[in-house]
């Protein structure tokens, strides 16, 4: 069931279901464009993965360099066992160094197949349902502290638990958005100020004396990994590392030098399931709590997302994001689907999920046996 005779690449818009999406530094954005990998293999059996970068300015990843380095990668993919997935590594390794956003997607496609082999939900792959459904969080767009504050009311009202506020420009400016916000969340809610790395380490220094009496965690204030290590010093914040985090090196100097007590895990960022995994339970070895998400998405990261999820222990999550909430195209029916502000993972085998390929149009790129 496993070898693999064509992969397919699809590319299609994802619109921000709240309007504008607005990150620290002026990054902001309407749409993104998402890359979905189907991989067929000779007994007709098709596994889904897909991998959206948040644009050109979050990380140095973006959507023409995903399907480029898929370009070059898919050919020696083929004749390969995708259930196999250290050898579906070392294929791709074997064409280009990192470029883990791009096998990110090829990685989670395989997952699919293994699930479908198997016969099984990824969830009990990756360690077991050890819940059947948790919380998610929403981020909440960079804008004036009223605006912000309504958003937190409306999609409170919608369920939502969990909310990471966007910051990172004029202290001042950004500890009136917080306070905006913490006086209009519900009782219990949980706060995250995320600057993105927007600030620099002086702006961070007096953002975190700022907000220091705000029931709020404080994540990546600096884009630097020593500038955030000087304002963990001066904050009794909860801190959360994200995108400083590549390696699973980085994640204990998170915990040991920063003293951060979170980490954000992306499945883009660290080259899919495989790697999400590894770093999901060193984490959790080493006493930290998970944010578990992608950096944009629909469905397909939404279900692999849920899996990751469902089967982490409540007390050692965070967060988690269902970003087919945040858009408006769905290309699996909208599946999985959260319940007031609640997700969980599919039951079927593998995502779990029937992706309509029809939705698509023709594939940017096929590559046959």
């Amino acid at each position: 069931m496993g070898t693999i005779t064509a992969v397919d690449v699809y590319g299609y818009e994802l619109t921000y279901a709240h309007g504008e999406y607005v990150m620290s530094s002026g990054r902001s954005s309407t749409s993104q464009s998402s890359t979905l990998v189907r991989i067929t293999t000779e007994a007709g059996a098709h596994g889904w993965g897909e991998v959206c970068t948040l644009a050109g300015t979050y990380w140095p990843a973006f959507a023409g360099g995903a399907r480029a380095a898929l370009a070059e990668m898919l050919p020696a993919l083929i004749g390969t066992d995708a259930t196999n997935l250290g050898t579906v590594h070392a294929a791709m390794d074997g064409i280009l160094m990192g470029h883990g956003y791009a096998k990110s997607a090829v990685d989670v496609a395989c997952w699919d197949l293994l699930g479908k082999k198997a016969g099984l939900p990824l969830v009990d792959l990756l360690g077991g349902r050890l819940q059947q459904d948790f919380p998610l969080y929403e981020a909440v767009p960079l804008s004036a502290p009223e605006t912000m504050a309504d958003f937190v009311t409306t999609r409170s009202a919608a369920g939502i638990t969990c909310f990471q506020v966007k910051v990172g420009n004029d202290p001042d400016d950004d500890a009136a958005r917080l306070r905006a916000v913490a006086a209009a969340a519900a009782p219990g809610t949980t706060l995250i100020a995320d600057a993105n790395g927007g600030w620099t380490l002086q702006q961070a220094v007096r953002a975190a004396r700022l907000i220091e009496d705000l029931p709020v965690h404080l994540e990546q204030p600096c884009a630097r990994f020593e500038d955030c290590v000087v304002v963990r010093g001066l904050t009794r914040l909860p801190m959360v590392m994200d995108e400083s985090v590549l390696t699973p090196a980085d994640l204990l100097a998170a915990k040991t030098q920063v003293g951060a007590g979170s980490v954000n895990l992306k499945l883009g960022r660290l080259g899919g399931l495989t790697g999400a995994r590894m770093m999901r339970d060193l984490a959790v070895s080493a006493g930290m709590s998970l944010s578990l998400e992608d950096a944009w998405g629909g469905d397909v990261t939404t279900a692999a997302v849920s899996h990751l999820a469902a089967s982490t222990a409540s007390n050692d999550l965070l967060s988690v994001s269902f970003f087919n909430d945040w858009t408006n195209e769905h290309v699996a029916g909208y599946a999985p689907r959260s319940s007031k502000g609640r997700g969980g993972a599919p039951t079927g085998p593998g995502l779990g999920i029937d992706v309509d390929a029809d939705l698509l149009g023709a594939p940017l790129l096929t590559v046959r046996a």
